[in-house]
């Protein structure tokens, strides 16, 4: 049998399963990386309070509202992206995130080609915390320019090291 995975918009019934997955992915991720208090015990509510609130919310225009893809294979919720149209007009990879066991078979790369896909005239940007070695290698080869070195501010009140990639218009598809 054929498995093929399938890309497409979601929305506020995908609250479970993107909450569900996000926590799953975090805790596999970030071991190691952030303290571990931030991926204990209150986790899987937290995001599946900050998915309930950003899948219902109100955001006016559509030139203003992010945008979810959500990855499934067999009907299963196996990977997520959300798109937040940014002041400066970039657009941010808010998450990227792939079920735990499923990374490295394509779904990350078929969730970052159809985000920019539908960014083609944007430059589509993320932030990714720099011990993350995985995430960070297989942005760059998806093609994603190293454009800044920071720290940032992780749930929880860590502030961690983290690098930012971007995607200009008009050098998408340059990736291995």
């Amino acid at each position: 049998m054929n498995r093929q995975t399938v890309i497409r918009v979601g929305g506020a019934a995908d609250t479970e399963a993107v909450a569900a997955l996000h926590s799953e992915s975090w805790r596999t991720a970030y071991a190691g990386i952030v303290p571990p208090g931030a991926l204990g015990d209150g986790l899987a509510e937290e995001r599946r309070d900050i998915w309930a609130i950003r899948l219902t919310a109100d955001y006016g225009t559509p030139g203003n509202t992010p945008l979810l893809l959500v990855a499934e294979l067999d009907g299963e919720t196996v990977g997520f992206a959300y798109l937040v149209p940014q002041p400066d007009g970039r657009v941010l990879v808010d998450s990227l995130h792939v079920r735990p066991g499923l990374t490295g078979g394509g779904i990350g790369r078929a969730l970052l080609d159809e985000a920019l896909v539908r960014t083609p005239h944007a430059p589509l940007y993320l932030e990714v915390l720099s011990g993350n070695t995985r995430a960070v290698a297989f942005y760059e080869r998806a093609g994603g320019v190293r454009t800044d070195e920071r720290e940032g501010w992780f749930p929880g009140g860590h502030l961690l090291p983290e690098y930012e990639y971007t995607w200009a218009p008009g050098t998408r598809g340059a990736s291995a």
